[in-house]
């Protein structure tokens, strides 16, 4: 018989790896909401380099995020939805042109 505070298999959260498939949340470490960096751009000045360290979009809504699957050594994206926090889908850097 389980112990009552023992979580079932039914309420744990999994996040679906590009590489590795289906995997429980605690394999992962959340990196932050990807931004594009200012430093990228020609013009990028000092206003725009402390928006960046300073300032985040706290809207609502589905939100592209980085992702570490920790056993793997894999950083991905993954597109979750803040408000109910269901993960819309997963995907390597770069591959969002590819993938539907």
């Amino acid at each position: 018989m389980r112990p009552t505070n023992t979580p079932s298999i039914d309420s744990m959260k999994i996040l679906n790896c590009p590489i590795n498939g289906p995997r429980p949340l605690q394999e992962f470490h959340f990196g932050g909401e990807l931004r594009p960096n200012p430093l990228d751009r020609k013009d990028g000045a000092d206003a725009d380099w402390a928006d960046y360290v300073f300032n985040r979009d706290g809207e609502p809504g589905v939100k592209r995020e980085w992702w570490y699957h920790i056993p793997s050594g894999t950083w991905f994206i993954a597109e979750r939805d803040n408000v109910t926090d269901q993960f819309q889908r997963t995907y390597l850097y770069g591959a969002e042109q590819t993938d539907g």
